[in-house]
C-alpha cells in the first residue's frame, strides 16, 4: 500500500519525464536557432540580383571586378561557388578551359553544401525522440491509473486521487512531448525548404556562369 501511494504522489506526476524531455527541448531550440543565422542570415542571397551583375562583369570582360563582388559576399553560398569558377578564369588570365572552370565549380559546391544541410536533419530526428519519451510517459501515467483501479482496500476517494494523478501523468508527458515534437518538424521542414531553394540556385546559376564564361571565349 504504502509503495502504491508513494507511486502516485502528485510531485512525481510525469515530471521525471519532463526533466528528460528538456534534453532533446534545449537541443532542439540551440540547433534551430543557429540553422535559422546560418541559413537563412549567414547563407543566402538575392540570386537574380547578384548574378545580373556578375554577368554585367563578365560580359565587361571584367572577371576580376566580378571575383571581388564575390568575395565582397562574405560566406554567402551561391558567391562562394561562383567565386570558385571565377577564380579558376582569373588565375589562368581567361584562359581557363570548360573542365578546369567545372572543377573549380565542383570544389566550392563540395564545400558549401554540406555546410548547408548539415546538423537540419537532427530536429526531426529530436521530434521523434520527444514524441517518444512523451509516449513512455503516457504508458508510465496509465499503469498507474490502471494500478489505482485495482488496488484492493483503499477508500474510493483516495483511490478517485490516484486515479486522477495517474492521467494527469499520461496527459502532461504527452501533451510536453508534442509541444517539442510540433515546433522542431516545422523548423525542420521549412530549413529543409530554404535550404533546397539554395542548392537549386548554386546549381542553376553555376551552370549558367559555365556556360557564359565558355561562350565567351
Amino acid at each position: 500500500m504504502s509503495e502504491l501511494l508513494r507511486n502516485f504522489s502528485p510531485d512525481v506526476a510525469g515530471w521525471q519525464f519532463m526533466w528528460i524531455l528538456l534534453i532533446p527541448a534545449v537541443f532542439a531550440v540551440a540547433i534551430a536557432v543557429e540553422r535559422f543565422i546560418y541559413i537563412l542570415i549567414k547563407s543566402d542571397i538575392n540570386a537574380s540580383k547578384f548574378m545580373q551583375e556578375i554577368h554585367k562583369l563578365i560580359k565587361a570582360n571584367k572577371a576580376s571586378d566580378a571575383l571581388e563582388l564575390c568575395q565582397s559576399a562574405g560566406d554567402r553560398a551561391l558567391p562562394k561557388v561562383i567565386g570558385s569558377g571565377l577564380r579558376a578564369v582569373v588565375k589562368k588570365d581567361s584562359d581557363a578551359d570548360f573542365r578546369t572552370i567545372q572543377n573549380s565549380v565542383d570544389e566550392g559546391m563540395l564545400e558549401v553544401i554540406p555546410k548547408l544541410e548539415q546538423r537540419t536533419h537532427y530536429l526531426a530526428m529530436l521530434a521523434n525522440v520527444a514524441t517518444l519519451i512523451g509516449l513512455m510517459g503516457t504508458i508510465y501515467g496509465l499503469i498507474l491509473a490502471f494500478r489505482a483501479v485495482s488496488a484492493p482496500g483503499i477508500d474510493p476517494t483516495e483511490k478517485a486521487r490516484l486515479l486522477a494523478a495517474g492521467i494527469s501523468t499520461a496527459m502532461n508527458t504527452t501533451l510536453a512531448g508534442l509541444l517539442i515534437a510540433v515546433p522542431s518538424t516545422l523548423f525542420y521542414s521549412y530549413l529543409q525548404s530554404r535550404t533546397k531553394k539554395i542548392i537549386d540556385e548554386i546549381d542553376e546559376h553555376s551552370v549558367k556562369l559555365i556556360n557564359l564564361l565558355t561562350g565567351n571565349r
